[in-house]
């Protein structure tokens, strides 16, 4: 018994952190991401292999014809590279998977204590935050969530969440853990900067225009976009609390507050345009792209022009 208290079935710090961001940075469906993940990784493993057992005999005899298919290896470049991230996102998992697979064979009496602190594990390195999408892929069962609440391990905050008993609750950044493609935004976003005096009692986030939930409205002010603009200025900010959730960047703010000006208190958007101007680190020529990007180029000039010295 003293000895297994030592190992306190612990994991690998690295490995805990790679798991977690690796979560945290997947925005759907667990399920859906697996499957992704097995139709995108298959397909382009027939491709190489028959790319290295069909063409080679082609490209030896003809340059011509090994030309022609330059193109074809251009665009299985551009997969691959578009892949990238979701291959370090699921070798992540599976070295956790592994990791609790391991501890599992050590210590085959011992499932449910192993679970129990792996959870309190993924708790700690994700700052005293857990959803249940966290455990998901590592096939534990939820009832040792529901174990662990009545025993006062953790709290259930709100439906999916759970929260450590000695920290307290960053309600922005546990929003962002149940509303994964929700990024704070307009005067919330700004608020993040300090770059406005209104404090964001209600949250403001923008989503894509085909996600739709309706507890999200519930909770705050929603800005649906096309998914062309979604992603444009996607900023990684810390919460007064010091998590790390998703916001637009200053620049796109500012696109943001003067494309929906209508639904923005006039005097705090003034403001905040202002204040932009007056900030050092100001981009104007990051502003006039994503203005143009977003097709709104000559209303954000014009308005930012007003306040220009």
């Amino acid at each position: 018994m003293k000895n297994e208290k030592q190992i306190n079935y612990k994991i690998d710090s690295n490995v805990l952190k790679n798991y977690v961001e690796a979560i945290n940075s997947i925005k759907e469906p667990m399920s859906q991401i697996k499957k992704q993940l097995n139709q995108l990784s298959k397909p382009m493993q027939e491709l190489k292999k028959s790319l290295n057992e069909n063409m080679k005999p082609i490209v030896e005899t003809s340059k011509v014809v090994s030309k022609s298919l330059e193109p074809i290896r251009k665009i299985g470049g551009q997969l691959n590279e578009s892949l990238k991230p979701l291959q370090e996102q699921l070798k992540s998992i599976n070295t956790m998977s592994n990791a609790l697979k391991e501890l599992s064979i050590n210590y085959p009496n011992e499932q449910s204590k192993i679970f129990t602190d792996t959870i309190k594990q993924i708790i700690n390195t994700n700052n005293g935050m857990l959803s249940t999408r966290m455990i998901e892929p590592l096939n534990i069962s939820r009832q040792y969530l529901s174990i662990m609440e009545k025993n006062k391990d953790i709290e259930k905050i709100s439906r999916g969440i759970y929260l450590s008993p000695n920290v307290f609750e960053d309600s922005y950044f546990s929003f962002q853990q149940k509303y994964k493609k929700a990024i704070f935004s307009h005067m919330n976003a700004l608020y993040f900067y300090g770059m406005t005096e209104e404090f964001p009692y209600n949250y403001t986030v923008t989503v894509p225009q085909s996600y739709h939930v309706g507890t999200v409205n519930e909770k705050c002010n929603v800005f649906y976009v096309s998914d062309d603009i979604y992603e444009i200025g996607v900023n990684e900010v810390e919460t007064p609390s010091g998590n790390k959730v998703r916001a637009y960047d200053k620049e796109r703010c500012i696109c943001d507050i003067i494309r929906s000006k209508g639904r923005m208190d006039p005097e705090q958007v003034k403001k905040s345009i202002k204040q932009y101007i007056q900030s050092k680190d100001k981009n104007v020529a990051k502003l006039s792209d994503y203005a143009k990007r977003m097709g709104i180029s000559k209303k954000v000039m014009e308005m930012v022009g007003i306040y220009y010295e």
